[in-house]
This record gives structure tokens, C-alpha cells and sequence, in this order.
């Protein structure tokens, strides 16, 4: 597992904690994987590029630093999108792309449905989010179609992984680095991943 992250600061095990509790509440959940994909981000772009830039304070002129990366932030829909609003309240720069992938019920096998990427991504550091890493399959897909469009330097961020999740990105895509909060022990027979958090789509929004 040298391609995978995982990132175990005090206040993200804490949250994590009430994540997981099956009395949490949709309004509750959101908010929480909000608070975790930002409280990520400090370790996921600590090698992000930056530039000397001039500016000026109310005092006087001083040299500074700005980002000097094209970040884009690519959500699996659904249950992406509150991760790349988090990520987005600490980068607001960030172009946004969408991948639609569900995962068929019988077969377990990921399914595209919709495909929308920011242009000129070849060059871009590109960040594919989804809370759960179960099997690898939507995950893969989602990267399959960041790489069609020619993107290079890519990175899977997920809340809760299972090994065979991350087992099946370092098959299909070696290249991409994994972060993660959580690395749980299992995948059951319907593919939820143990102890998990349940189905975080669901969760997020209130359906079943």
C-alpha cells in the first residue's frame, strides 16, 4: 500500500467517530463530511506548488505566495459532491468536474451514466472524491475517464476505504495516489464495507 495516505489527525478521528454512529442525522452528516474533506485537505495538497508573488499590505509592499497549480476537483456523483464542497470552501479556485457511476446491485460492476470534466486538464492536478472505497470498481471507472481525457497527475480521496477497494486502484491504476481517513477491515457479501458507515449516499441525503 505505498500509494496510500492515511491520514489519522486527532480532530479527523474524532468526527470520523459521529460519522459512523448510525443515530446521526442527514443535516448532521453532510456537515461532518464537509468538516472532513476540508480537514483533509491540509495534508493532501502539503506539496502543492506556489509562487512569489508582490503585494501590498496597509503598511507596505511584500513578497508572498499563491497557489501555482490548476487544481480540479472531480466528485463521483452522488455522494461526491459534499466532499468537493469541502474541498472547495479552502480552495475556491478549483475547477469542478462530475462523474455519474452506480454500482449495479446484482452484478456489483460500475455503471457510467453522465461524464462532465473541466477542458485542458492535461496539466491539471486532478482530484477524484468519493466518500467510500469499496470495491474499486466506480473508483477505477471515474479515473479510467479522468485519464481518457488526458489527465496525468491524478489522486483518489475517499472518507472510509476497504482493502480490496484499495487493492483494485493499485491493479488498474498504480499511478494514482490514495488518501484516506480509514482503512476498515472488510467487504461483506453485498459489498458494504465493514464496519463501514452504511450507504453514504443515502445517509447524505436522506434516501434508501
Amino acid at each position: 500500500m505505498e500509494n496510500v495516505n492515511l491520514i489519522r489527525h486527532p480532530l479527523i478521528q474524532h468526527k470520523l467517530t459521529y460519522l459512523r454512529k448510525k443515530e446521526t442525522n442527514p443535516k448532521e452528516f453532510r456537515e461532518l463530511v464537509k468538516e472532513l474533506s476540508a480537514l483533509m485537505v491540509y495534508e493532501i495538497f502539503r506539496d502543492t506548488k506556489l509562487k512569489e508573488v508582490e503585494i501590498e499590505t496597509p503598511i507596505e509592499k511584500t513578497k508572498s505566495y499563491v497557489i501555482d497549480e490548476d487544481i480540479a476537483i472531480v466528485p463521483i456523483l452522488r455522494a461526491g459532491i459534499v466532499m468537493a464542497e469541502g474541498i472547495l470552501d479552502l480552495i475556491p479556485q478549483a475547477r469542478v468536474g462530475y462523474i455519474g457511476i452506480y454500482r449495479d446491485p446484482q452484478t456489483l460492476e460500475p455503471v457510467e451514466y453522465y461524464s462532465k470534466l473541466p477542458t485542458n486538464i492535461e496539466n491539471s492536478s486532478v482530484f477524484v472524491v468519493d466518500p467510500m472505497l469499496a470495491t474499486g470498481g466506480s473508483a477505477s471507472k471515474a479515473i479510467t475517464v479522468v485519464k481518457e481525457a488526458h489527465a496525468k497527475k491524478i489522486f483518489f480521496v475517499c472518507l472510509i476505504s476497504a482493502p480490496e477497494g484499495i487493492k483494485k486502484i493499485e491493479l488498474d491504476h498504480p499511478d494514482v495516489k490514495i488518501y484516506t481517513i480509514a482503512i476498515d477491515e472488510k467487504l461483506n457479501s453485498h459489498g458494504y464495507i465493514v464496519p463501514g458507515l452504511g450507504d453514504a449516499g443515502d445517509r447524505l441525503f436522506g434516501t434508501k
